[in-house]
């Protein structure tokens, strides 16, 4: 059974930082492409940044140059730092594991609880 925990997320001030870490359990890690999602209240779930199995990453026009995704095989887990957090980063954020191709991220059904980021001043 596929078991997906996020964590790390809390509430910053504006130009914070934090790291979010997910762990995965039953299932090949290093088999798949990896991707960290966010989904704000009444919106829906954005794709923010993505890492393939070799370690190449990608990140959304709004957090690049300021959030950074990361694996360790070894560990079984993605980590998501996130450097001079902004007002509009607020968001329940999710990792899952999934599929790279042609630029585009395909996720699979396997979806954790999520971590609540919350910046405000």
């Amino acid at each position: 059974q596929v078991h997906i925990v996020e964590s790390g997320g809390g509430s910053v001030h504006p130009g914070g930082s934090l790291r979010l870490s997910c762990a995965a359990s039953g299932l090949p890690f290093s088999g798949y492409d990896w991707g960290w999602y966010r989904q704000a209240p009444g919106k829906t779930r954005v794709l923010v940044a993505t890492i393939t199995d070799g370690g190449s990453t990608n990140y959304e026009d709004s957090v690049r140059g300021r959030f950074t995704i990361s694996r360790d095989s070894a560990k079984d887990t993605v980590f998501l730092q996130m450097n001079n957090l902004r007002p509009e980063d607020t968001a329940v954020y999710y990792c899952n594991p999934g599929a790279l191709h042609r630029k585009s991220f395909y996720p699979t059904d396997n979806w954790g609880a999520g971590t609540q980021v919350t910046v405000s001043a």
